[in-house]
């Protein structure tokens, strides 16, 4: 049976509509944003995180971004996943999520291009 839409993720695809092609994947309990075949954001409880490395990790906390984070249930141990919530200030400004949007984007693809090529 098909899902009903989900009204965030239409939300969340006009957001980065100025990034040209964005598609939305659910997944567990939330949802990958994608882009250029990679998954640069995460949608988990109406909040969007974006996909980070040391620098964006930087700028995105001093303008109020939340670190995703998860306890595992084994041990309770926090498990950080390298993603820091988008601005509040960018939620109603399409043109500055995406500016966000794109620095994630190169995050995501050149941890893609890192990444050991996969054993056939």
């Amino acid at each position: 049976m098909a899902r009903a839409p989900d009204p965030f993720h239409d939300f969340v695809a006009d957001l980065f509509a100025p990034m040209g092609d964005v598609r939305i994947k659910r997944m567990f309990g939330g949802a990958g944003v994608y882009a250029q075949s990679v998954m640069f954001a995460l949608l988990a409880d109406d909040v969007i995180y974006l996909k980070t490395d040391a620098a964006l990790r930087i700028a995105l906390e001093a303008e109020g971004g939340e670190v995703f984070a998860w306890e595992r249930p084994s041990d309770g141990k926090r498990m950080e996943m390298g993603y820091v919530s988008l601005p509040s200030a960018a939620m109603d400004d399409a043109e500055d999520a995406s500016a966000w949007g794109r620095r994630a984007l190169a995050v995501a693809l050149a941890a893609r291009k890192s990444k050991p090529a996969k054993k056939a």
